[in-house]
Formats: C-alpha cells, sequence, structure tokens
C-alpha cells in the first residue's frame, strides 16, 4: 500500500511538471500576440515601439517636439488619472496589417474597445511609423467619427506598392543621385523617375494640388518630391515610411528655373513631324498647370499624345493651383486605374488627402488643446468658414444675415427666441459649438454676442468659437501657415459645414471630413441671395479652370456629357467636380 502511494505521488509530481511546462511554453509562443496591461511612468518609453500602437486614459498631456506624452481620449473620463494604465498591442515585426486588423483590438478601457481598422483608417495607413514622431496618425481617430466610405483593396495596394517605389528611388538613394544628376543621359526603362512639386498661391490651393499631384504620381509610377519653404516645414508628418518626401536643398534646380525646357516648348517641337528623336525630350521639365498660365496648352495635358511624352521625361517640376485631378479621369491611359482605385468618385481625396495629410506634432498640440476646451462636450458641432474677396464690396453684416438665413432655412441652428433672455443654463440641456473660421473677428464676435445675450426657441446653448483672425492672407509666413492648416482641421471635424463659394480652404476641410458642405451663394451690396446657400452633391474639391478640348473629336466640348461622375460646380459654374452617380 505504501508503496503504491509513492508511485501516485510520482507520477502526480511529473503531471504537475509537464502541465507548468506546457504552459510556458504556450506563453512563450505567444507572446508577441498577447495584450498586456500594465503602468509605466509617462517619462519611460518602450525599447521597441514600431509595432506599438498606445492608448491611454490618463489626463491630457501637452505634446510638443518629440517628447513621449500621451493624451486622453476626448470620450473618457478623467477618473482614476493617477495610475495611468496602458493597454499596448504587441505584434511580431514582421506580421502584415492585414492580420493585425483581423486579430488585435485596443483596450481604452474596461468598457471600450476600437477596432484597429478604425485607428488606421480601414488600412490606408501603415502601423510601422514611430508613434513619437507623429502622435496624430496614432491619435486622430479619437477625434474623429469613423468615416462610412471604406477604401478599396486595390487602392491600398497602390498605396504600398508606392511606398516601396518611396523608399527604393527616395532622396539620398544611388537611383535620386544618378537620375538628378545635371547632364545624365542614356536613361534606362528601369530609372527611377520623379515629380517634383512646388508650392503656388496659398493653403488650401497647395494642399488640393498636392494629393492631385500624389495621384498622378501614382498613375505614371513617379516618386513625389515636395519643395517646402519655412512656411510649410511644420505642418504635416512624412507620409511614407523610411523616406522623406522633402526634396533635398542639393537639388539641381531648387532656385533656378530658368534654364529648364518647358512642357510647352516639347508640345511645339513634339509637333515637328520631322523631328521626333529622344534628344527633343529633355532631363528635367517644367510643367506648369496654374490657372493662370497658357490654357491653350493646359488644355492638352489630359490628352494620351502628351502623356505618351511626358512618360519619357525622367523628373517633371510641376507647378499648379488647381485641383486637375478630374482631368486625370479624362485620360483614356489611366481611367481602368483609377476606376478600381475608386469605385466611389466623389472619395478621391477624401482617401488620399487623410493618407497624406497628417498633423506635424506642433498643429496636433494646437489642434487637440482647442478641441478639448471647446468642442469636445458638445452635442453637435457646426463649421462656419467665411471667406469674403472685398469687404467693400459685400459688407460684414449682409455675410452674417446670409449665414443666419442658410442656417435657421436647413435647421442647422434654431432660432431665437424674441421673448425671452438669455437666463441661466440648465445642467442638462444640449448644447451646439458654432465654429468659426475666418480672416475677420466680426463674424465670431457677432454670432457670439448674439447667441449669449438670448435664449433659443429649442432651449438648447449655441457657443460660438474663432480660433484666430489675422486680417489678412500671408500665403508665406509660417505661423499664419499653422494656424490655418490647424482650422481646416478642426473644421473637418465638425459634424456640419457650412463654406464660403470658391474657397479652397473649405475644400480641404469638407473632403478631409467625408461632408458634403452647405455652399453660401455669393453675394453683392446688401442683398441676401435667395437661396442663401446650396448643398454640394460631392464632397470632391472643385477643379475651377478644366479643359474645354476633347482630344479624340479635336474640338471643345462640356465633359460633364462624355462623363456621368463629372458634374459643374454649385459654386464655379465653369469647373468640374467629381460625383459618384451610384449615390445620391
Amino acid at each position: 500500500m505504501d508503496k503504491l502511494r509513492l508511485l501516485l505521488l510520482v507520477l502526480a509530481s511529473i503531471t504537475t511538471t509537464l502541465s507548468i511546462f506546457t504552459l510556458l511554453l504556450i506563453h512563450h509562443n505567444n507572446y508577441y500576440n498577447s495584450i498586456s496591461l500594465f503602468s509605466f511612468k509617462s517619462d519611460e518609453r518602450p525599447k521597441d515601439h514600431n509595432n506599438i500602437i498606445i492608448v491611454t486614459d490618463s489626463p491630457l498631456e501637452n505634446v510638443t517636439g518629440t517628447n513621449f506624452q500621451l493624451q486622453q481620449p476626448p470620450h473618457q473620463t478623467q477618473s482614476n488619472a493617477a495610475s495611468q494604465t496602458v493597454a499596448i498591442i504587441i505584434a511580431p515585426k514582421n506580421d502584415s496589417l492585414e492580420n493585425q486588423n483581423k486579430d488585435t483590438t485596443s483596450i481604452i478601457s474596461s468598457s471600450t474597445t476600437i477596432p484597429n481598422n478604425d485607428r488606421f483608417l480601414d488600412g490606408l495607413l501603415l502601423s510601422t511609423f514611430d508613434p513619437p514622431s507623429c502622435l496624430s496618425r496614432y491619435q486622430s481617430y479619437l477625434y474623429r467619427k469613423p468615416s462610412p466610405y471604406k477604401p478599396c483593396a486595390y487602392l491600398i495596394s497602390k498605396l504600398r506598392n508606392y511606398e516601396l517605389l518611396h523608399t527604393t528611388c527616395g532622396p539620398h538613394t544611388k537611383s535620386y543621385a544618378k537620375v538628378t544628376k545635371k547632364g545624365t543621359k542614356n536613361f534606362s526603362k528601369n530609372d527611377c523617375k520623379y515629380l517634383v512639386w512646388t508650392p503656388s498661391n496659398g493653403l488650401g490651393n497647395r494642399i488640393i494640388t498636392l494629393a492631385a499631384a500624389f495621384l498622378y504620381a501614382i498613375l505614371t509610377d513617379r516618386v513625389l518630391l515636395v519643395k517646402f519653404g519655412i512656411d510649410m516645414f511644420g505642418l504635416f508628418c512624412d507620409p511614407f515610411p523610411h523616406s522623406s518626401w522633402l526634396l533635398p536643398r542639393n537639388f539641381p534646380y531648387w532656385k533656378d528655373h530658368k534654364h529648364i525646357q518647358t512642357y510647352e516648348t516639347m508640345l511645339i517641337n513634339s509637333s515637328n513631324k520631322n523631328n521626333r528623336s529622344n534628344e527633343l525630350l529633355p532631363q528635367f521639365l517644367i510643367l506648369n498647370l496654374q490657372h493662370s498660365h497658357d490654357a491653350r496648352h493646359n488644355n492638352f495635358f489630359h490628352c494620351d499624345q502628351s502623356q505618351r511624352l511626358l512618360h519619357k521625361v525622367p523628373v517633371l517640376i510641376l507647378s499648379s493651383d488647381q485641383y486637375f485631378v478630374p482631368s486625370l479621369f479624362m485620360i483614356p491611359s489611366f481611367q481602368q486605374q483609377l476606376s478600381k482605385m475608386f469605385p466611389d468618385k466623389d472619395t478621391v481625396f477624401h482617401h488620399l488627402g487623410r493618407y497624406l495629410f497628417q498633423p506635424s506634432n506642433e498643429a496636433w498640440e494646437l489642434i487637440t488643446r482647442f478641441y478639448e476646451a471647446h468642442l469636445a462636450k458638445a452635442n453637435e458641432k457646426i463649421g462656419l468658414q467665411i471667406r469674403v474677396y472685398n469687404t467693400h464690396q459685400v459688407p460684414h453684416t449682409t455675410v452674417i444675415n446670409e449665414i443666419l438665413a442658410c442656417t435657421l432655412q436647413h435647421k442647422l441652428l434654431p432660432e431665437l427666441d424674441a421673448q425671452k433672455t438669455a437666463t441661466s443654463r440648465l445642467k442638462k440641456q444640449t448644447s451646439k459649438a458654432v465654429l468659426v473660421a475666418s480672416l475677420y473677428f466680426e463674424y465670431g464676435e457677432k454670432l457670439r454676442t448674439m447667441y449669449k445675450a438670448n435664449t433659443t426657441v429649442t432651449g438648447e446653448v449655441i457657443k460660438v468659437y474663432q480660433p484666430s483672425h489675422e486680417g489678412r492672407q500671408k500665403s508665406n509666413n509660417d505661423t499664419h501657415n499653422i494656424k490655418a492648416w490647424t482650422e481646416i482641421y478642426l473644421l473637418s471635424l465638425c459634424d456640419v459645414l457650412i463654406t464660403s463659394p470658391k474657397s479652397t480652404f473649405g475644400y480641404v476641410a469638407h473632403s478631409l471630413g467625408g461632408l458634403k458642405p452647405w455652399i453660401l451663394k455669393r453675394a453683392y451690396g446688401e442683398t441676401i441671395p435667395n437661396p442663401p446657400c446650396q448643398r454640394a452633391m460631392s464632397m470632391e474639391p472643385c477643379f475651377h479652370y478644366p479643359p474645354k478640348y476633347d482630344c479624340r473629336a479635336n474640338n471643345t466640348v462640356d465633359f460633364t456629357s462624355l462623363y456621368h461622375h463629372m458634374k459643374h460646380c454649385e459654386d464655379v459654374k465653369s469647373g468640374l467636380r467629381l460625383v459618384n452617380a451610384n449615390r445620391r
């Protein structure tokens, strides 16, 4: 009997040892896919954070430079703030984004989870960036509602392919050094090609043309490089992994473009039937698509013949102030790719803009501070983007009355109760925050005073905020531009937008936000237009000066008669806007 007991004890001990060993083995194998909850001080950083996504319920911290400081999501409470509990996802370095999307979620609180696809915009963004280098890339989903417009798999694959191309051919690579060296000849088909973007006009124009340039680079297998001055350096994070998009300052033609052949010259030379050799095609070429430039030659950019010539030029230097994306949809050789990339034609800027334009840490600090202080607790956020080109022709009072007529007609804001004056606010009253973006302080001040002194018929509390009022546009000023970018982004976080006609500032805001704005009619004198505003049929920016030449028919044409996904803009009758013909 004693021997039997001893035998059973030995067997039990062996079984226990094997069980512990098995558990340790399982834990080791699943280490990289586990979700760990622990606390650490805000000045401690994980050693390896290339694939680490961090969310915290600690109080809102300021974010500047490269300091690794964590922000509180706007919808979280500040309870238990002292314990900075953090949810960290650790995944294998070689794990694909698709697998991460399927297998992991982040724990914000014990009762809330955020899908990984919302965090990375349904696959538009990669998770391989260093979080402290661009906080907005990892935190913007906390401030923005998930977009109902999802990028298709083909667009995501094109972005991933472009990222590989940019890494291979980007600045400071052997390919870049070879192609951009003056006097280089005998280019092969395998050599990298480049599209150099240069700035024109104000920030809104620059952003819409940069998005158009990026799409053109994808379609033509070119590497996009941007020539930013000091006024643009602090606005955006680098959008591409492992390689900068900034044009190096040692680029041969950084300052002087006088001795570079132009697109117009190339077209003239190519029209000479007796001289079509490759010697006609230069190493560098200026492609000027500005609205004030020679419209006759701009009218041929969308022709396949022009694209065949441009394809052979190693370095194109683009100058444009227009959202020329609709002209890319006119080019037969691009149409199949574009249809696969954008099944919904009115989502081009919405997807590419959210991919390219992540606010820098400096801009993100301004955005999150203002949002937390003024917009986070509102039940609804209404953005007013007011651009007046001549205050002498249209008085401020006329514009304010037009805005009020628009908001009341479409029930965006409640009417004032003439029988009652403002009284103490009840805690449970619903509130609407009105964000005013304008160069002039009169608009925000007038609306703020009006709603502060009166109650509304619905009992809603209306609070009006205007972040800045510069008085005039200062396109080449870095302080002005970061304020402008902050306000554009804040407008894009609103639920409803009212924008001014022909304003690229407003185009960027509503396109980033995936919104169809109410566009104010252009007022003259003291007369309020009737109707005061019109709903945009699409969230795409307007191409103000599109071509009118039909390359195949060799005559002028209205392109809305040829393409059902193009319509004339509400605010620029001769302009073109991409629309989704299948969605109203």
